[in-house]
């Protein structure tokens, strides 16, 4: 399948907006709770986008909101807690990286789930992936500046999110995606509110200046790294389908990688080695041949 140029760019700006998400998440850090951040941005896009995704909501099917509520449970709702999570113990770099594992659930749940059968390729290319991401979680064990349970909720992110690419290829792929993002953020929006009260969020916001400035990036997160770069991945899915749009992992990590080079964060020969095996293995497991790619479109 030729790829048209404008997909390529939009490949780009979610590469440089999602690679910029870590930085952004360790800088909310600094004012706000994990729980606060991830409440935060759902509250701020949903709020956004919930003007046109209350009357999106009552386009769609009736028998495809199911999957709309748990595109939007897998995608955006549990792993915009889990990376606030991760890193208050994990460099944003090494989220980054971690984050590249994603194609690599993708072929695993389509094995196990949507009976999408894998090639020698995959399996060798998910087998170098996996070893590479237990090289990076392992190397500064439990107490480093990148502990091993920590590293495993970023781990459990990109799970989800293979998961919910996968569910919106499978399902929801006729469902024009603004219509798609609006409609998965508005039902997602009461519960991110919900949590955002219990989280202490009123009563510790006192208006101070670095508070407003840590507000500032996930402000910039919600609306940009979240609801728009949200849009904008679902328009690449359904045109291109999961193999083409899951490559933005292999440029993400390069932005974070930078992001967190320039504040001074620690890169070592092992987070080196760990990234190229991943990448390695998703490059591996992503040569397919055009039987196979018509099959995981379908």
């Amino acid at each position: 399948m030729k790829i048209e140029f404008k997909y390529w760019v939009i490949l780009g700006i979610l590469a440089l907006t999602w690679g910029s998400s870590f930085i952004l998440i360790k800088q909310g850090l600094v004012s706000y709770t994990p729980y606060q951040v991830g409440a935060l941005r759902l509250s701020i896009a949903g709020t956004v986008l919930a003007i046109w995704g209350i009357p999106s909501l009552f386009k769609i099917p009736k028998n495809k909101l199911k999957y709309v509520a748990l595109a939007g449970f897998c995608g955006n709702f549990i792993p915009m807690f889990l990376f606030p999570m991760a890193q208050t113990h994990v460099s944003s770099s090494m989220a980054g990286i971690l984050d590249s594992l994603v194609p690599l659930f993708i072929l695993l749940f389509g094995a196990l789930f949507f009976n999408i059968r894998g090639t020698q390729n995959q399996i060798i290319g998910a087998l170098i992936g996996f070893f590479g991401a237990v090289l990076l979680i392992s190397g500064d064990g439990f107490s480093g500046e990148n502990s091993i349970p920590h590293c495993l909720l970023i781990v459990l992110a990109t799970a989800l999110y293979g998961m919910n690419s996968l569910i919106l290829t499978r399902y929801l792929n006729d469902v024009p995606s603004f219509q798609l993002s609006s409609a998965l953020f508005t039902i997602w929006l009461l519960p991110a509110i919900i949590i955002l009260f219990f989280s202490g969020f009123f009563e510790t916001f006192e208006g101070t200046s670095q508070q407003l400035k840590s507000l500032g990036f996930v402000a910039i997160l919600g609306l940009v790294g979240t609801a728009l770069a949200m849009i904008l991945f679902y328009k690449l899915i359904q045109a291109t389908g999961t193999i083409f749009s899951s490559m933005v992992t292999y440029l993400m990590p390069i932005i974070s990688v930078f992001w967190g080079f320039m504040v001074g964060e620690k890169i070592t020969w092992m987070h080196l080695v760990g990234f190229i095996m991943i990448l390695s293995g998703v490059f591996l497991a992503q040569k397919t041949s055009k039987s196979k790619q018509r099959e995981i479109l379908q």
